[in-house]
């Protein structure tokens, strides 16, 4: 398992770059996706994506305190970990992008979804691109998982360059 890959994906999941990832600022990736995707907060799909990410939170928080450190993070991230509840918390956020429920996600659905979870712009639309199998304009929910579970379990993916470097609050503040 890569312990840069799970650097990076634990620095997006640290929004306010304090170096932990308290209950509300996991949840509010939810409400940021659905907001984004102008899901109604009491969508079903929002439903589903809250309680799978719950699960998961409970999970990656190992001392039970409401605050995940790295240690945390990378003693629980891998191969079980992503297949037993990231799977289906991060298939829930695909099904919010989702539009017409088709199992695609056009480049529009994937860029918000993606900056709304962390990445930036530029970093969505390298990882759409590389996830467009054939230049179809889409990308299908099982590569988007696929890739999302290479990056994590061995630090290589189509997606490897769009996970940030710093959290979503550092590179907001470099930026204004």
């Amino acid at each position: 398992m890569s312990n840069s890959a799970k650097r990076r994906i634990f620095t997006m999941l640290d929004a306010n770059g304090d170096g932990v990832v308290s209950h509300g600022e996991y949840l509010a990736r939810v409400d940021r996706a659905a907001a984004a995707v102008g899901r109604d907060p009491h969508d079903p799909l929002v439903a589903v994506a809250r309680a799978a990410h719950e699960e998961v939170f409970r999970q990656m928080d190992g001392d039970g305190d409401g605050r995940v450190t790295f240690e945390e993070y990378r003693s629980w991230a891998g191969h079980e970990a992503f297949e037993e509840s990231c799977r289906p918390a991060l298939g829930s956020l695909f099904d919010l992008a989702d539009a017409d429920g088709d199992g695609h996600l056009t480049r529009q659905e994937f860029t918000r979804l993606r900056a709304a979870t962390g990445n930036t712009q530029d970093g969505a639309a390298a990882a759409f691109d590389a996830l467009d199998a054939g230049g179809r304009g889409v990308v299908d929910r099982a590569a988007y998982l696929a890739a999302i579970h290479d990056y994590l379990t061995t630090g290589d993916s189509p997606m490897a360059e769009s996970y940030p470097a710093a959290p979503p609050a550092v590179r907001a503040a470099a930026a204004g």
